[in-house]
């Protein structure tokens, strides 16, 4: 259950070695102890309060067990997070199917296959919350990015979806959309305009809980680019190369 102040107790991350969900940790503790469940495919390191568990989005037939287990031994879990996601090679992706669907089945595939057991055991304990990390490419998948981008797409509509199947349960859905986010994982690429840092993204969400949103973007002027983006006739847009 939340703390009186609001805070959470208990917070399960998917994708635990996220440095963007570690910061929001972070800036959660501000409002009180935490216990934070990092799921990962390899072992997370040791923080106050945490405790790991194996997980690997591309493997499905686990996913039941693996969320019947962390609600069992774990009881309510406040607040889900979900941090799963792989960047891919462009111009490998669109050239091998294999590549591409590896992509796709982290992103968006074995997220579904995890979300939907999760919202169900949120949805009778009747309470919670679930972040789930989206991106602006999401919105309009570019010519330099599209395999991601079409998975981000997926995921996207999806959680909006769940947020929407969702309401009168106690559970709320908050899609959050960053666009570059300076990380390990984004390390050596050309930061696009308006990048930012973990902290920044954190701070979003932890806003975006607080004030009950159902979407918000990092940083918030991506909204309006992306009205104008959304507009572009195809030729024009197809000439954004970054």
């Amino acid at each position: 259950m939340r703390t009186g102040v609001g805070g959470f107790q208990t917070v399960l991350v998917l994708g635990g070695g996220s440095e963007i969900a570690g910061a929001l940790l972070e800036r959660l503790r501000r409002d009180g102890p935490l216990t934070s469940i990092l799921a990962a495919r390899a072992p997370v390191a040791d923080a106050p309060d945490t405790v790991f568990v194996p997980f690997d989005a591309l493997d499905r037939a686990s996913h039941a067990s693996f969320v019947d287990d962390v609600f069992s031994r774990h009881g309510d879990i406040d607040l889900v997070v979900v941090a799963v996601g792989v960047l891919g090679e462009q111009e490998r992706d669109e050239v091998d199917a294999d590549s591409a669907v590896a992509v796709l089945e982290t992103n968006f595939v074995g997220v579904v296959s995890v979300l939907v057991p999760i919202a169900e055991r949120m949805r009778r304990q009747g309470h919670g919350a679930i972040v789930v990390l989206s991106s602006v490419a999401a919105e309009r998948p570019r010519r330099a990015n599209f395999v991601y981008g079409a998975s981000k797409a997926g995921l996207d509509a999806f959680a909006q979806g769940l947020g929407d199947a969702l309401v009168g349960s106690g559970v709320h859905v908050l899609v959050v959309r960053p666009g570059f986010v300076r990380t390990k994982m984004t390390a050596g690429r050309a930061a696009a305009p308006f990048a930012v840092s973990p902290d920044a993204v954190a701070d979003a969400v932890a806003d975006g809980l607080r004030s009950g949103a159902h979407t918000v973007w990092v940083p918030p002027v991506l909204r309006y680019v992306m009205v104008v983006m959304r507009h572009l006739p195809r030729p024009l847009f197809r000439m954004i190369r970054s």
